[in-house]
């Protein structure tokens, strides 16, 4: 770090005194607080001290050259089709925190210092309790919403790291429009949209950061404005497809294709654009939402899948044939960002759905977490993808927040699905490889965890159209109770609770 760097830093904590310390990190300095002022109030002051840091011009920070400026707005098709967004020079995605060339690098080190922060080892979670009787399913018109602050999820030893838009953060904002344009100029960022969010129950500010600052160095001086509620990345989501006959699901899961139905279920599908010409669709769309319109459709295969395993109809029936598919398009190139999620779900929300199909896997995000903790709140069932990049990979998002039945995917045979996420999180499995299904050219082979997760949404469809009273704390438990143990004995990281069957969990309906 260079001096003028320390000098101005030590100004503004003059109430504090500083001595080097010897450490691994460069310029690493340790703080005393000699009149007993608490941590926070340090970290507070911390945070402000950090644009008066980063403001000492890059030549005397590093000897890098200053970044061309370029950026990458993920929510266009084309680039979002590559996931190019932010690589650095070694071809490794930028993480929030992260400094390219001509930033200071001092920030997150300083930050670690202050609060190390080792994560958890996280305990599965734990078997669904019996509901209390005369829990109606589905959700009200209105309901419980917790705040963002009451979020509870388990911390996983590893996440995925996660790739996001590289010039903007999202923001949950205490004030108006006005608040909103004061905090874009103090802190010299762009509002490119804000909206009042259903789930988050607050407004949602994305704002872009026309400098090339960091993210990360945004989002610890935005913590500084108590106006500011939350702040995270704008991350970046992708479909879960592993490349890829008879769909012989219905046999699998004990479930009777002459009696399947999920008739006036409501079922919220987030996914890519749809080709609802398709004859498997014919009736199944009950409406639609584009959440990226500036964003032209090229891509309607996987979404046309997933509508398609949950309610298809004809020589491709679905698993609950009848059901209403409100779809939401929130994907092009097989990529998506968490403001276009968010405002799906809100979207979906506002249907009165009874289950939200999600066939994506992202990075841990508090605002999605929160999202959908509320969503639960209201009555509604939560499905989504556990993940296809094999057993060794971190956990997948939202499979593996708390209140969302992860699916991982089996074959003909009942073998798992070998590039299938492994872990706690995961809760149960379902036929996901090499089945047919329809999508934007007819019908295809498909294969992911994308797709398992379309069987589970169609199958809760029926046991909600047999007792509409169900909860989704009793459908939860139903599952877990009634799935066919496949790997060792009891619930593991491969298969969750084992096999989903259908028959068993509608007789335990009581």
């Amino acid at each position: 770090m260079a001096a003028e760097a320390v000098i101005r830093f030590a100004a503004i904590l003059e109430r504090f005194t500083v001595s080097p310390k010897r450490r691994s990190a460069p310029s690493a300095f340790l703080f005393a607080i000699p009149d007993g002022k608490p941590l926070r109030t340090f970290a507070g002051i911390a945070l402000a001290a950090a644009a008066t840091i980063a403001a000492v011009p890059a030549s005397a920070q590093t000897s890098g050259t200053n970044p061309d400026g370029t950026k990458i707005d993920c929510r266009n098709g084309a680039n979002a089709a590559g996931a190019d967004c932010a690589k650095d020079g070694n071809g490794a995605k930028n993480r929030a925190g992260d400094a390219g060339p001509g930033q200071a690098v001092f920030l997150p080190a300083l930050i670690v210092d202050l609060f190390p922060n080792p994560a958890p080892v996280p305990a599965p979670r734990p078997q669904p309790a019996t509901p209390p009787a005369n829990n109606q399913a589905g959700p009200p018109p209105s309901g419980p919403i917790v705040s963002p602050t009451d979020l509870i999820a388990v911390q996983p030893p590893r996440a995925v790291a996660g790739d996001f838009v590289p010039d903007e953060v999202l923001v949950t904002v205490d004030g108006d429009a006005g608040a909103v344009q004061q905090i874009a100029a103090s802190f010299g960022l762009e509002v490119r949209s804000q909206r009042q969010s259903r789930l988050l129950g607050t407004t949602l500010v994305r704002f872009g950061i026309p400098d090339g600052r960091p993210v990360g160095v945004v989002l610890a001086q935005l913590a500084a404005d108590g106006r500011t509620q939350r702040r995270e990345p704008n991350h970046i989501y992708s479909l879960q497809q592993a490349a890829g006959i008879v769909n012989y699901a219905f046999d699998r899961i004990a479930l009777d294709s002459r009696q399947a139905s999920g008739e006036n279920v409501r079922v919220a599908v987030i996914d890519t654009g749809i080709d609802d010409s398709n004859p498997a669709l014919a009736g199944v769309i009950a409406a639609q939402f584009d959440a990226m319109p500036d964003v032209p459709i090229e891509k309607r295969d996987h979404g046309t899948s997933v509508d398609g395993l949950i309610a298809g109809v004809g020589a491709l029936e679905g698993m609950a044939p009848g059901a209403r598919i409100y779809h939401a398009r929130a994907f092009e190139g097989g990529k998506s960002t968490m403001d276009v999620i968010l405002s799906a779900l809100d979207w979906a929300a506002e249907q009165n759905v009874s289950i939200i199909n999600m066939s994506f896997v992202g990075p841990k995000n508090d605002l999605l977490g929160t999202a959908c903790r509320n969503a639960w709140a209201l009555g509604m069932v939560l499905v989504a993808a556990a993940g296809n990049n094999g057993p060794k990979a971190p956990y997948g998002y939202p499979a593996a927040f708390d209140g969302v039945i992860a699916v991982t995917a089996t074959d003909a045979k009942d073998a798992l699905m070998p590039q299938a996420n492994r872990g706690a999180y995961v809760f149960i499995s379902a036929p996901g490889v090499e089945m047919v299904a329809p999508s934007g050219a007819g019908s295809d082979v498909v294969t992911g965890t994308s797709f398992a997760a379309a069987i589970v949404s169609g199958a809760i469809a029926n046991l909600i159209h047999a007792a509409p009273d169900r909860s989704a704390d009793n459908i939860e438990k139903a599952l877990a109770t009634t799935a066919r143990d496949l790997g060792p004995k009891g619930r593991d990281n491969d298969f969750g609770y084992g096999l989903l069957d259908i028959k068993g969990a509608e007789a335990a309906k009581e």
